[in-house]
Parts: C-alpha cells; structure tokens; sequence
C-alpha cells in the first residue's frame, strides 16, 4: 500500500518558535475568529469589568476582599471629592449667598421718599415685618444717594451698617441693630413689634438731620 505521503513529508510534530508563530497567525485569520472578536463596545465594558474585578482579591482559602492598594486610592479619591465640594468653590458660594441676603430686589428701583411711605403703609396696617424691611430700605437708599455709602448688586444690610459707620459712628450700635432688624425678619422668619420699627425709624430720622462726621472739621470727627 502506498502511502499518500511519507513521514518526512508530514508537518512536524513539534513545529519550532517560527512555524508556530505561522500557524497561530494563520489560524487567527480564519472568517470564524474574526467574526467571534468583540466589537469597540464590547470591549469597553469587558475592559471596565477587567479593572472593575482587579479591585478585589481571593486569597487560598477562598475569601474575597479588596486589594489593599486600592482602599488607599479609594480613599484619596474620596478627600479630594469633600475637599472640592467643601474649599472648591469659596468665592462663588459667598457671591451666591450674599446675592441671597442683599438689601434690594433686582429690580427694586424706588426712592427713599417711597420706601419710606411704603415702611409707613406697612406700620399703619401693623405689618412690622414689612415696615422694618422698607424702612431699612429707605435708610440704605437715603445713605447713597448722598454718596455716603455704595450700593452694589448683593449689598447686605450688614454692609450697609458697617459702610454707613464711618460717616455716622456715633450711631454704630444703631445700624448695627436696625440691620441686625432686617436680616431677622427678611431672612430668619423672626417675628417683630413696633418698638423695633420705632427704633429703625427714629434712626432714619437721624441720619437724615445729621451732618455726616466725614464732613465736621477734624477736631470735631474724634468725638
């Protein structure tokens, strides 16, 4: 019988580092391979899942655990998320909140003559609330329109006082408490009486007939 052929002729049983570098290649192009590779999605999330599942150990007896490296990555990751959120963004969250407590609506126009009928409106009809945020208003509008102090988009009544005690020292404690007035029934909720809007009132009264220390000669500005 004759063979078909011969043993030298047959492909070698041990093929060496070339011929099997050849034949994997080969075997590798063929349609069926090609059609089984993973499509750029695929592959995606198959590399996710890969490090996904690097995160976690399993020691010889079996238990499952996370690498210990990435607990330290874990948990620098996590500070430098509280460290944005809580430092990342100071400026801009002291504009937001000072934007929220300003004295005036954007769109809040009136005159002092207004704000203070509108603050004596609100008095007649007992609305404290109300007639010690206009009045406070009228105050702050009355101090810049004689340039005494600067109003600016986000003024704060606690801005206006601290502005308004150079040209008034003497009535620091004054302003101090009439914006201390405003902020509690504007911002906190706080309840009030008429005594207070008295006060805030008669504060206005005076700023109005004062002359402004800026403006005395300098040896009378020290007392």
């Amino acid at each position: 019988m004759t063979l078909p052929y011969t043993f030298a002729e047959a492909p070698p049983l041990e093929p060496d580092e070339d011929a099997a570098r050849d034949w994997l290649i080969e075997e590798l192009a063929r349609s069926e391979y090609q059609d089984a590779k993973p499509n750029p999605i695929d592959q995606f999330f198959n590399d996710v899942w890969e490090w996904l599942s690097s995160l976690f150990v399993v020691d010889g007896s079996g238990a499952f655990g996370i690498n210990p490296a990435w607990v330290f990555i874990i948990i620098a990751i996590i500070l430098v998320v509280i460290l944005i959120v809580i430092f990342g963004r100071p400026k801009a969250v002291a504009r937001r909140r000072a934007a929220n407590q300003s004295v005036f609506l954007d769109d809040d126009n009136r005159t002092a003559a207004e704000l203070r009928a509108a603050a004596d409106a609100a008095a007649r009809e007992g609305n404290w609330d109300l007639a010690i945020t206009e009045r406070f208003r009228a105050i702050s509008r009355s101090l810049s329109d004689r340039t005494l102090i600067a109003l600016r988009p986000g003024t704060t009544a606690q801005g206006v006082a601290q502005a308004a005690t150079k040209p008034f020292p003497n009535e620091s404690p004054a302003l101090r408490g009439a914006a201390n007035a405003f902020d509690a029934v504007r911002y906190l909720d706080k309840r009030t009486d008429s005594s207070v809007y008295e006060q805030v009132r008669g504060l206005d009264q005076r700023l109005e007939s004062s002359r402004p220390a800026s403006l005395l000669p300098a040896n009378q500005v020290a007392g």
